[in-house]
């Protein structure tokens, strides 16, 4: 998908359900963003990031990845103690926090219902993760969050899943990029202790060590 969009357009039509879904809340909040949501920071960079989908009041209320609800509130702490991140983070786009060598995408563009995206419709986006993937030369390092991100990056880098099992704290390498895997930094996660902030911590720390050794 070299030259293609990374970002579906704001009324893309591949999902019905998830287009549906979309009006309905358009509908409700016509002050929300409410459209695909596009990766945030530079192409140039060395980590991309890849999230499950938009949360409803998080980012796809506000128009950012992880902007908004509690995962950011750990992402962009994490990003920010290992360097991949500049500036304070207000759960707001106009906040000015940057991202430094890194990016983050989604594996899904929309907001899904109940936060679960089908089979088909993870499949229907794939190309647009492939798209972002394809847009970053100097891309070394990808850290997928959750098993949806994870087996999604895997079959877009072409990889079977069997080679690259999910598991937090694996790493896997996919031809020049290495994947490191962590359990999604969710409310839910976190609040029934699956994921501990230090547990997020640590992937990110292998990550900086990783490149800064690259």
């Amino acid at each position: 998908m070299s030259g293609a969009s990374s970002t579906p357009s704001r009324d893309c039509p591949l999902c019905p359900r998830l287009q549906g879904f979309r009006n309905t809340l358009r509908d409700q909040h016509p002050d929300w963003f409410n459209a695909p949501v596009p990766s945030f920071g530079s192409p140039s960079a060395r980590l991309l990031i890849v999230g499950l989908a938009p949360g409803m009041q998080g980012a796809n209320r506000t128009g950012r990845p992880f902007t908004g609800d509690f995962a950011g509130d750990l992402l962009y702490k994490t990003l920010s103690q290992f360097g991949f991140a500049r500036g304070s983070y207000q759960a707001r786009t106009d906040d000015g926090l940057t991202l430094v060598d890194a990016r983050i995408a989604n594996a899904v563009g929309c907001v899904p219902p109940e936060n679960k995206p089908t089979g088909a419709e993870i499949a229907t986006c794939r190309p647009f993760l492939n798209a972002a993937i394809a847009e970053m030369p100097n891309l070394r390092a990808i850290v997928a969050l959750g098993r949806i991100a994870h087996d999604s990056t895997v079959t877009t880098l072409g990889a079977k899943r069997a080679a690259a099992p999910f598991g937090h704290g694996h790493k896997a390498e996919i031809g020049s990029i290495t994947l490191f895997s962590s359990y999604h930094c969710s409310r839910y996660n976190t609040n029934t202790g699956v994921l501990t902030p230090q547990m997020f911590r640590d992937v990110f720390s292998a990550v900086r060590a990783y490149l800064d050794a690259a």
